[in-house]
């Protein structure tokens, strides 16, 4: 496993992270694996607040001298805080949780414009500050959904030591984008990236075109090791956090990064994802990535399910199987998009920013022909 300097705050962390959104629902293996990752030179774990049991869970698997292997990461539920109290108050409930006395990174979770607002109305870099110098966290930090002019108007604003954001093959100039990553790393702060496979969509939906172009390279690698070695290429990268579900898919994360540096890829290799992204955009999707912010729905609606059916026959438009997951499956439980009754819920939470009741319609058509 690769390390590499955290910004400039003096931690040495590794390249791959595991991700503790997606665990699998057995207690005992999501323990397990966070305890495997920690064994085999992964040092840095994401958690949050909205994850469910993730926080307590691996804080049970940092029991038994663990903690002391973690760069421990976890998020504050700005959309929870209604006062500046708030934001300690959901801190201390945290670290009840992971079972710990302080964070080692805090970040104010999923900034957005209208996020953003909250944090400077209630003051919510100045609790930064404070839980600091009280010891309760370590190094201050943000996740960031929103547009690459805000991006830099939130890096410009305060002495960050880390922000996370999402980038991947397809998702180059989305949000910050590549140029936001440069332009925060240049001012020395540490780059987490989440969402490396656009919530498995990469993997699970490849298209026909982009498996010639991969089967007929020279080199061979798996869409997946393509595109970790694309982002971990990048010296500005310093963290790729990948949410693993069951404990095979950490061991062949662990196993593509094993070795993972910098400038790797050549102009030929450039190319190559430059032709698999032309590959995936000649489709029409929702550009959801299934993290489910957007649950649960008030109607009973399964957004995430219904859109993750939906880009599958964008992807793959012979397979029936997902047209009657939805008619047989979706639509008798009443969790169908049908049941939408534009209540915008939903959107209030939307990393992506998607209008969603607008997408389910859309979904809804295309799963029914």
């Amino acid at each position: 496993m690769q390390y590499v300097d955290y910004g400039r705050t003096g931690l040495k962390v590794s390249r791959f992270g595991l991700g503790c959104m997606r665990f699998p629902s057995d207690e005992g293996e999501a323990i397990k694996m966070v305890r495997y990752a920690l064994d085999n030179e992964v040092n840095y774990l994401d958690t949050a607040y909205i994850y469910g049991e993730s926080e307590r869970i691996t804080g049970k698997a940092l029991k038994d001298g663990y903690r002391n292997k973690a760069v421990l990461v976890t998020k504050n539920p700005i959309w929870k805080v209604e006062r500046h109290e708030d934001f300690e108050k959901y801190l201390d409930e945290q670290l009840l949780r992971l079972g710990t006395d302080c964070i080692d990174v805090y970040l104010l979770h999923s900034l957005e414009y209208a996020n953003w607002v909250k944090v400077k109305q209630l003051d919510g870099l100045t609790f930064l500050d404070k839980m600091v110098q009280k010891g309760k966290i370590r190094h201050k930090a943000f996740s960031f959904h929103g547009t690459e002019g805000l991006f830099k108007e939130i890096i410009d604003s305060y002495n960050w030591e880390m922000a996370q954001i999402q980038i991947n093959i397809l998702d180059q100039d989305y949000q910050a984008g590549v140029e936001g990553l440069k332009y925060a790393a240049s001012k020395g702060t540490a780059m987490v990236i989440m969402e490396p496979l656009r919530g498995g969509y990469i993997a699970n939906n490849i298209p026909q075109q982009a498996k010639r172009l991969i089967e007929a390279y020279p080199e061979k690698r798996t869409i997946v090791d393509w595109a970790f070695r694309w982002l971990y290429n990048m010296p500005e990268a310093t963290v790729i956090i990948s949410g693993t579900s069951t404990l095979d898919q950490l061991k062949d994360n662990i196993a593509i990064f094993e070795g993972a540096a910098c400038n790797v890829m050549s102009k030929e290799d450039m190319e190559l994802i430059a032709k698999i992204k032309e590959a995936y955009e000649s489709n029409k999707s929702i550009g959801c990535t299934g993290c489910r912010y957007c649950m649960p729905c008030p109607q009973n609606v399964d957004i995430p399910e219904i859109f993750k059916l939906y880009n599958s026959i964008n992807i793959m438009k012979e397979h029936w199987v997902d047209r009657d997951m939805y008619r047989n499956n979706i639509i008798p439980l009443s969790l169908g998009a049908d049941q939408c009754i534009r209540c915008g819920v939903c959107m209030e939470h939307c990393p992506q920013g998607l209008d969603i009741p607008e997408k389910l319609m859309e979904a809804h058509e295309g799963l029914l022909k």
